[in-house]
């Protein structure tokens, strides 16, 4: 049965990147009818921190997408230290009795030349069980074959066959001085013992794809496939990092910027991957129906934003498009939380009003201020083009009769009894209409004008039109 698995390590906010990697083993999943399993990878406790788990689960909640099965890796730590001993064993690791600077490191990262110690590698049983049971400390080494074997390989389903030469491979730990199993052996040990059928994950992984196949097979494991995926890259080409990017690339900032969650989906799916059918805009089920490996692209893929703008273009208009098909309902529901000042009743009112008008939720907040202050404005916007203050004030005191009068104080009533009295005045609909708009809503750009009245009630409309033909009167002495 196929069986995927995200397994973040909570030493930070969840990263674009691995919600992209979280997303991508959830399609996968949902796409061949496997099981979806979530995997928390705790073991470096010096890093780890409750505030990143929490970020991490406060992020994959956000996107809705669900899972299986869920592990913590560090309520199995008799399970890794059971396969590290089975491999030692075996005769396949070695205990590495070295100074203490070199305890917890792999031998490569302090000299390139020094894939292993020879003195170590080829010490006798019967001398390294004797001072492991002196209490010498020690880190496990994995014996990379070298005379037996030449190379690792394996067939990765995005980026074809791999292979690396043993000779470029250092003896690897699989078990600090403190005894802790390292990220390889526990990951390898966890991958085993959940029957992981597919590992798909970042493509800066790859390089470890070789040692993991030597453990998998020292536990007698098939390995698993493996499908690496392209990086995410800033602008500059750049990877793309919380230390170097800061918040731009967590999950929780496009939340809290106001965009959907099926719309960031939509998104980051489409960074490395296409459906090869030019497709953009798709829905949760559209996704899971087209989802495939082999659309996923090698080359590594650009998030573009700037200082001034921390968000992508498509990732802005993705979310608009989304916006502009949900039910009204759902928008509503959507928008509570970014309008406190007002109840679920009144956003589903204003939601007619504005969904073809803002593209992430929290435009609402600028969308629809007026509805619930009256805001300042330049006397001035009171003026149509080609007019001047007297048409304005006419306009107004029209208005004001009609909207007294109007039986009907909706779409239906409003918009012939206006235009009725633009044709009295003999001018314009438009004329009629604009001084209306900006005394009523604070500006020219507005939602649709009737719509908006009957939203802002008969009695709200008036004493701001009464406000506004204070206001040209101020204008109109200061100017005589």
């Amino acid at each position: 049965m196929l069986r995927v698995r995200f397994a973040p390590s909570p030493t930070g906010y969840l990263h674009i990147g691995s919600a992209r990697t979280f997303i991508f083993n959830w399609l996968y999943a949902r796409r061949n009818g496997g099981t979806m399993i979530l995997r928390i990878d705790d073991t470096d406790v010096e890093r780890n921190t409750q505030e990143s788990l929490d970020s991490i689960f406060e992020g994959l909640k956000w996107l809705d997408l669900n899972w299986d099965e869920f592990y913590r890796q560090s309520e199995r730590g008799e399970l890794h230290q059971k396969a590290a001993k089975a491999i030692l064993d075996q005769g396949l690791a070695y205990r590495d009795f070295v100074p203490d600077t070199f305890k917890d490191v792999d031998l490569n990262e302090v000299d390139i030349h020094a894939k292993f110690n020879p003195v170590m590698r080829n010490m006798s049983k019967e001398e390294s069980d004797l001072r492991a049971n002196g209490g010498e400390p020690f880190v496990l080494r994995f014996k990379v074959p070298r005379e037996s074997r030449k190379e690792v390989t394996f067939q990765d389903l995005v980026y074809g066959p791999q292979s690396k030469a043993t000779e470029d491979i250092e003896d690897f730990a699989l078990l600090r001085s403190s005894g802790a199993p390292t990220y390889h052996m526990a990951s390898c040990a966890d991958d085993a013992d959940l029957r992981i059928s597919h590992v798909i994950r970042g493509q800066d992984h790859l390089s470890n794809t070789f040692k993991h196949v030597l453990i998998f097979e020292a536990l007698g494991v098939t390995p698993p496939n493996f499908a690496h995926l392209p990086l995410l890259i800033a602008p500059d080409g750049s990877k793309l990092s919380k230390r170097k990017h800061g918040p731009v690339v967590s999950v929780t900032t496009y939340r809290d910027a106001g965009f959907l969650p099926q719309a960031f989906v939509n998104f980051v799916c489409l960074l490395g991957w296409s459906p090869k059918d030019d497709r953009e805009k798709m829905t949760r089920q559209e996704l899971v129906d087209v989802f495939s490996l082999e659309g996923v692209n090698r080359s590594n893929a650009t998030i573009n934003f700037t200082e001034q703008d921390p968000f992508d273009p498509k990732a802005v208009w993705l979310n608009a498009e989304h916006i502009r098909t949900m039910p009204q309902d759902d928008l509503a529901a959507q928008l509570l939380p970014f309008l406190p000042q007002a109840d679920a009743a009144k956003v589903r009112q204003l939601v007619p009003l504005i969904q073809e008008r803002i593209r992430l939720l929290s435009d609402v907040k600028t969308a629809t201020d007026f509805f619930f202050q009256e805001n300042p404005y330049d006397p001035a916007l009171l003026i149509p083009q080609k007019g001047d203050a007297g048409m304005a004030g006419r306009a107004l005191e029209e208005a004001r009769k009609i909207l007294g009068d109007v039986t009907e104080f909706n779409h239906a009533g409003l918009d012939p009894a206006l235009r009725a009295g633009a044709e009295r005045l003999k001018i314009k609909a438009g004329q009629m209409f604009q001084p209306i708009r900006v005394a009523v809503c604070g500006r020219k750009d507005a939602p649709p004008l009737f719509e908006t009245l009957e939203v802002l009630g008969r009695e709200t409309c008036l004493l701001r039109i009464d406000h506004a033909l204070e206001q040209l009167a101020v204008t109109k002495n200061q100017t005589t």
